[in-house]
């Protein structure tokens, strides 16, 4: 049977737009010692799943809007949330949004779940996985 519409055809499924992006690069991290590795003096470039838990542990450790160099959406905000007189209750509600909003801006990142956060002190601890379009991630920082 032929179709009414013959030069409309519907869209393929490519799987998304998970096939335009490029590979995922960045410069491998010394979590450790939070410094960039050099190789040969050279930076070291980590692809795919290593990348993205380098991109992970630096957005989550920039504050967001601090440094010019990067753009507003990079970075988080859990900084507003530090040595304020929120009660504890207020601070976790709010750290899982700022922890979302920091990282489902990477287009390599579909989803964040199983979502930890504890303070301390003055300290942030953040836990949890990024779905991404290599795996899933495991994150564990203290911002």
């Amino acid at each position: 049977m032929s179709s009414i519409f013959p030069i409309i055809s519907p869209p393929e499924d490519s799987g998304g737009q998970d096939r335009n992006l490029p590979l995922c690069k960045e410069v491998a991290w010394d979590f450790e010692n939070d410094v960039p590795i050099f190789r040969g003096g050279e930076p070291a470039v980590v692809t795919e799943k290593e990348a993205l838990k380098v991109w992970i542990w630096r957005t989550l450790r920039t504050p967001r809007f601090k440094y010019e160099i990067y753009t507003w959406a990079y970075g988080s905000e859990f900084e507003s949330l530090l040595g304020q007189a929120y009660n504890d209750s207020v601070k976790t509600a709010e750290a899982p949004r700022y922890l979302r909003e920091c990282l489902l801006v990477n287009p390599y990142i579909k989803q964040v779940k199983d979502i930890s956060v504890s303070f301390e002190a003055a300290r942030l601890t953040v836990k949890g996985t990024a779905v991404t379009i290599y795996g899933e991630v495991d994150f564990n920082a203290i911002v």
